[in-house]
């Protein structure tokens, strides 16, 4: 491992909150993470996106966050800066 990186197991990633520093929005816990296979490098993060009605009855569509996007990482949330629009995508 490199001096200074910090590893981060996938169960450790689903627990902690994102959190949206532009609205001060809670977006949800990951779901999922994209990987560059050849570099081994997580691309983005993904976050389910709003509810269909009242933020209820499941959704479809997700937030894919990409990793520059992340600002800060602590034990129990990670804040990220996006326009949540335009990181919204149908599943």
């Amino acid at each position: 491992m490199k001096k200074g990186v910090e590893s981060v197991r996938m169960c450790e990633l689903r627990q902690k909150e994102v959190i949206n520093v532009c609205s001060g929005r809670r977006l949800g816990c990951i779901i999922d993470i994209e990987i560059n296979m050849c570099s081994g490098e997580v691309e983005a993060i993904i976050v389910p996106g709003p509810g269909k009605i009242c933020g209820f009855l499941g959704t479809d569509c997700e937030y894919v966050i990409p990793f520059r996007c992340i600002c800060k990482t602590g034990p129990d949330i990670i804040l990220v800066e996006i326009q949540e629009e335009k990181f919204l995508q149908k599943i």
